[in-house]
């Protein structure tokens, strides 16, 4: 499981305009909850670079005063102007507790019909499930390995701990592999040709054309 270190310094206020001067500071207010209380903190927003900008999922391990908390990030929030980070929520992890979060999915395998000229279309790169952290892990993989040109896997074929409750239905396309069209166009003129070349050939018995 990966692991993002954040340190930080408990708030000893909140409000708007707090938080407003600690943004001037370069500074983000954040919150933990899901605990015996919520925790309000801030840090610099070069601690959360590496937890926000990544297609991985990561553990934030929260350290405030000393002492560490292991969290999973709920919700950003960012300027509608500059795009700067405003407000981070984390959900304390608890033991035996579930979560609802996102996992990143990634592929196992290769599939045959990208080497015949497929390309491999990902509908779908995170999925939301239940888990109790004890049986949390970073990542879901999807076996494409017996994928033709226009099969799809789905959410039913991931790859799924025990303990782990996917929340979407199993039909759900994860990804497909699509059939470029250079090859739509050269099966389509092979399948006119055919009917072409059977009218032209003669049938058999019959009788040689005469000189």
């Amino acid at each position: 499981m990966q692991t993002h270190s954040i340190n930080g310094e408990l708030r000893s206020s909140t409000g708007k305009k707090h938080s407003a001067n600690l943004r001037k500071e370069g500074l983000v207010p954040a919150v933990i909850y899901g605990g015996e209380k919520n925790i309000h903190f801030q840090a610099h927003k070069r601690e959360f670079k590496d937890l926000i900008y990544t297609p991985d999922f990561k553990v934030a391990e929260v350290t405030l005063d000393g002492a560490s908390k292991k969290c999973i990030l709920k919700d950003l929030q960012f300027h509608p102007v500059t795009d700067e980070l405003v407000h981070v929520d984390f959900q304390e992890m608890i033991d035996s507790k579930k979560m609802i979060l996102e996992l990143p999915i990634r592929f196992k395998g290769e599939s045959p019909g990208v080497k015949t000229g497929g390309k491999i279309q990902q509908l779908m790169r995170r999925v939301k499930v239940k888990v109790k952290p004890e049986s949390l892990v970073d990542v879901l993989y999807v076996d494409i390995s017996n994928l033709e040109l226009g099969m799809s896997a789905r959410v039913r074929e991931l790859e799924i701990n025990e303990g782990i409750e996917v929340m979407l239905p199993g039909a759900t396309p994860v990804a497909i592999v699509e059939t470029p069209r250079a090859l739509k166009s050269a099966d389509a003129a092979g399948d006119a040709a055919a009917p072409a070349a059977d009218a032209a050939a003669p049938a058999e018995g019959d009788a040689a054309p005469a000189e």
